[in-house]
This record gives C-alpha cells, structure tokens and sequence, in this order.
C-alpha cells in the first residue's frame, strides 16, 4: 500500500510517461495481464489506458489489473490510469519516499 507522498511522487514521475497498454472491448484478459505484469517488472511503473469501446471504467479496469499483477493503483485520471510494482532484485525507481 502506497502513502499519500509516494503516490504524489509516482504520479510526479509518471506525468511523462507514454501509455503502453490498452484495453479494449476485450476486457481485462489473463494475457494482458501476463504481458502487463511482464512490464511492472521491468519498469515498475507504467500508463495504461481504456478504450471507450471497452465497457469497462478506468477505475474498474485499474482495480481488475493491479489484484491480478500485484501492483499498487497510483492514479486513475479519465480514460487513463498508472500502475507501480516494485522490482525487489533490481529496482529501477530511485527516491521513492519511505513509509512510516
């Protein structure tokens, strides 16, 4: 569980980052999530978006993927939300705030 400083320095972070999945009228599918889990490990944080078409709310969509990879919801703005896992063996994100 993120505090409230670490998800304002994630989402600082990922205010840059490009959308890298998307989720369309599939839906959440055990692939995605396998290829999404693939990504937290090695980025530990990325943007993904969903798609009108979809039926699904970002929120949902966020909620859905984070409890199947094991990842953190950080931000969920209109069509698009970010997701975070830390990397234990490699991390690639420095600075994070430490939990008290």
């Amino acid at each position: 569980m993120l505090t409230s400083k670490q998800r304002a320095y994630l989402r600082g972070i990922a205010s840059t980052y490009e959308t890298i999945f998307q989720i369309g009228k599939g839906g959440v599918t055990e692939a995605m999530c396998k290829d999404i889990g693939e990504a937290l490990r090695k980025r530990e944080l990325i943007k993904l978006r969903v798609l009108e078409n979809s039926g699904w709310t970002a929120r949902e969509a966020a909620d859905a993927v984070a409890e199947q990879t094991g990842a953190d919801v950080v931000q969920v703005i209109g069509s698009k939300f970010v997701l975070y896992k830390r990397n234990e063996k490699d991390p690639v994100i420095e600075g994070i705030p430490k939990a008290k």
